[in-house]
């Protein structure tokens, strides 16, 4: 009778080649995971920085203080027309020619209330009263009257110059106030400008970025694929592999050994004697027998 002395289950030898093609792969594939360098599939590279946009956004942000020029033009201009409210504002505004207008004025009138006085001596003479009281009295009155006529125009003079002063000052006040409200609209409008310009900037950076950041994440996607592409490849073989042999059914090999025939048994029995009585007969040489 046969006697079996190993059985072992077996895939098909297809699949058994796959399986030994799957495994070198995998080890090639894990060694080329520990070579891989990290630095090239991450890192600061793959981070989109500050754009062109972003940048000049950036360098605008010094004007959100243009607001300082203005607002100190605003100061002063209101202290210039605090200046201008006082009761002696005025004084700024007087023509410095009208004390000369003023002199010119009454020499003149001196000089044609003088062209009078020989025409109150005719009239004296004229009714008999030259040299008397009666002439003395219309000469007073006549000097009197035109005292009083000579102070009504310098007083004229003298209120017409003080109004117009007044009237120029009163003007100033009102454009310093004017020139104040100005500079402080400005000072509130440099900024607000210069802020949306900013915030425009800063808008289409933060779109500038996002697309340059989109292509650097697709770039470091590209390495990664490129890196993990051959142990990705052998899993795929693995996955494959491994529903073969769940999918077909082994194969069992058996080893079996024949039982002798009485003849081979016969000559064993005699190569064994022969050789045991070999070495009985060395061992007696041995003692001297």
């Amino acid at each position: 009778m046969a006697e079996v002395q190993e059985v072992r289950q077996l895939p098909a030898e297809y699949i058994e080649a796959l399986g030994k093609t799957y495994a070198s792969e995998l080890t090639k594939s894990v060694g080329g995971l520990k070579g891989i360098d990290l630095t090239k599939l991450y890192g600061p590279q793959f981070v989109a920085g500050p754009g062109a946009l972003t940048t000049q956004a950036e360098q605008l942000a010094s004007g959100l203080g243009a607001y300082q020029p203005y607002l100190t033009g605003a100061e002063q201009a209101q202290q210039r027309a605090a200046a201008l409210a006082s009761p002696t504002a005025y004084q700024a505004y007087m023509s410095p020619y009208q004390q000369d207008v003023i002199s010119e004025t009454l020499k003149e009138f001196d000089i044609q209330a003088q062209k009078g006085i020989p025409a109150l001596r005719a009239q004296a003479i004229q009714a008999g009263a030259f040299g008397g009281g009666r002439e003395g009295i219309a000469q007073a009155e006549y000097a009197s009257t035109s005292d009083r006529n000579r102070a009504a125009l310098q007083a004229q003079l003298l209120q017409q110059g003080f109004g117009q002063a007044q009237q120029l000052a009163a003007q100033g006040f009102g454009q310093q106030q004017q020139l104040a409200a100005g500079q402080m609209g400005l000072a509130q409008a440099a900024p607000a400008l210069v802020g949306q310009q900013i915030a425009g900037l800063t808008g289409l950076g933060a779109q500038q970025e996002a697309r340059t950041q989109a292509q650097l994440e697709a770039q470091r996607q590209l390495a990664y694929q490129q890196a993990y592409q051959p142990y990705q490849a052998t899993q795929a073989l693995g996955q494959g592999v491994m529903g073969l042999i769940s999918g077909y059914p082994a194969q069992t090999q058996q080893t079996i050994t024949p039982s002798p025939s009485p003849l081979q048994t016969a000559l064993g029995t005699a190569s064994t004697l022969a050789g045991i009585y070999k070495l009985v007969g060395q061992g007696t040489k041995a003692f001297g027998f």
